[in-house]
């Protein structure tokens, strides 16, 4: 048997070889950006170089998106995973023509991914190894674009906003053992090499209709129901909520207006407004829900008007597993020789993603890798270090791959005995059709 520092290094070589080739798809890739549920174009691409690979390749698989699955179907599966989207920052120098770019980074997450699969496959270690890869091109992991998703969503094209949900829907997950990712970030400094462990919050989406009564608002306001003002009192109502938010559930509570009367001279009859909802676990995600949702009631009886209230489960809290994260930290010490000083151990985030969920059902590491300057999603978001972004990710998910597979898969069995799931797949499913859905109240009956 071949050991497994011989595996490593046939990888390594591998990945360098292609060096170049990996570079130019990052390039490809960022200078074609596409919104979530658009990036056809970019799996397009990602076929054609996992078909270069020899390995056969599944389309479509949550609207856009593809996979493609290589190694032993007799032992786990891990998945390697890279985003598709790109975001719109009309603002940034790279912007295309509508305002997209790719300023979160995800071209790099699809570089790694390539890289990976030429590393894993093109090296032929994957005979030596105890179990098979999965490498998944997944879309629509950015929150956006809603009145587009909606539209998807009535013409039955697909259920759920994000990527991972639709794809997990879809069967996706059902032969997914364990999931590895990687996201660029700043860590504003060249010794750090990347942070580690992540915990992010969740969220729960809410559009909102206040539905009053029209009425000139010169000679008559008397008969009018003004929908603003409803607005307006159920934005100060959350305001006052705040201080019942405990620190430790880092509660946050995002809201725009989107539309609000047609003239001025009208009491407006409608007012619509868009919210989110974060915290860090699930019980603190429902329990704010409910709250903000008493504020929106709060202003519609105050004024006499109703107000509509369609929530939708946006994404679960993520809680990475640490012990996917620690064989990741080794193969990055052993492979640049650097000790603990080089790492952040920790990353912990009021944002979301969708990989919150699938870490509900398994075990998912989320690691974040230097190699820009800027920040995610600004104006000023640059790739700074090509080998910290796109190379040294795909060489050591392919080595924690290897580690995880070696000897009878023994790591990735010891990963999967430590996970405890939340959710089954179908408790998953069941659990977003329990809190999504239409609430009305009538504050004019009162």
């Amino acid at each position: 048997m071949i050991d497994k520092q011989t595996l490593k290094l046939r990888c390594s070589e591998a990945i360098d070889q292609n060096r170049e080739a990996i570079l130019a798809f990052a390039d490809d890739i960022y200078r074609h950006p596409e919104m979530g549920y658009h990036e056809f174009r970019s799996t397009e691409k990602m076929k054609e170089v996992f078909q270069q690979l020899g390995l056969a390749v599944e389309d479509g698989i949550a609207y856009t998106g593809c996979s493609a699955k290589a190694g032993r179907e007799d032992g786990p599966v891990v998945a390697i995973m890279g985003e598709l989207d790109s975001l719109n920052c009309p603002d940034h120098p790279d912007c295309d023509a509508n305002g997209n770019v790719h300023s979160c980074g995800h071209h790099a997450q699809l570089a790694y991914l390539y890289g990976c699969a030429v590393g894993l496959v093109q090296s032929g270690v994957l005979p030596s190894l105890d179990g098979a890869v999965k490498f998944i091109a997944i879309p629509a992991e950015e929150y956006v674009d809603a009145d587009y998703r909606s539209g998807l969503v009535a013409q039955g094209k697909i259920k759920y906003y994000g990527g991972k949900q639709e794809y997990l829907l879809r069967g996706g997950m059902d032969d997914v053992d364990m999931v590895l990712q990687s996201h660029l970030i700043n860590t504003q400094s060249k010794d750090i090499v990347c942070c580690l462990d992540t915990d992010c919050d969740g969220f729960i989406g809410k559009s909102v209709r206040f539905i009053g009564r029209a009425a000139h608002a010169g000679f008559a306001p008397s008969e009018g129901i003004n929908a603003l003002n409803m607005a307006q009192l159920a934005l100060n109502g959350i305001h006052t909520l705040r201080e019942t938010f405990r620190d430790e559930d880092k509660v946050r509570v995002s809201a725009i207006i989107t539309k609000c009367g047609e003239m001025v001279n009208t009491v407006p009859a409608e007012a619509e407004m868009q919210l989110m909802v974060r915290a860090a676990s699930l019980d603190a995600m429902l329990d704010s829900s409910r709250k903000v949702d008493r504020a929106l009631k709060a202003g519609a009886l105050a004024i006499g008007g109703k107000v509509e209230i369609q929530n939708q489960i946006g994404y679960l809290p993520l809680h990475s597993s640490r012990e996917l994260t620690a064989v990741y930290k080794e193969n990055v010490k052993n492979y640049l020789g650097c000790t603990d000083s080089a790492f952040i151990p920790q990353y912990v985030s009021a944002g979301s993603t969708d990989l919150g969920d699938i870490s509900h059902i398994v075990p998912c590491m989320h690691i974040w890798t230097g190699g820009i300057s800027g920040a995610l999603h600004a104006s000023d978001f640059k790739v700074t270090d090509q080998e910290a972004a796109f190379i040294l990710p795909a060489k050591m998910m392919a080595m924690t791959v290897i580690d995880l597979l070696f000897d009878k898969a023994g790591c990735a069995k010891a990963v999967m005995d430590a996970f405890h799931p939340v959710f089954t797949k179908e408790e998953y499913l069941a659990f977003l059709r329990e809190h999504s859905g239409l609430d009305f109240f009538d504050g004019s009956t009162l």
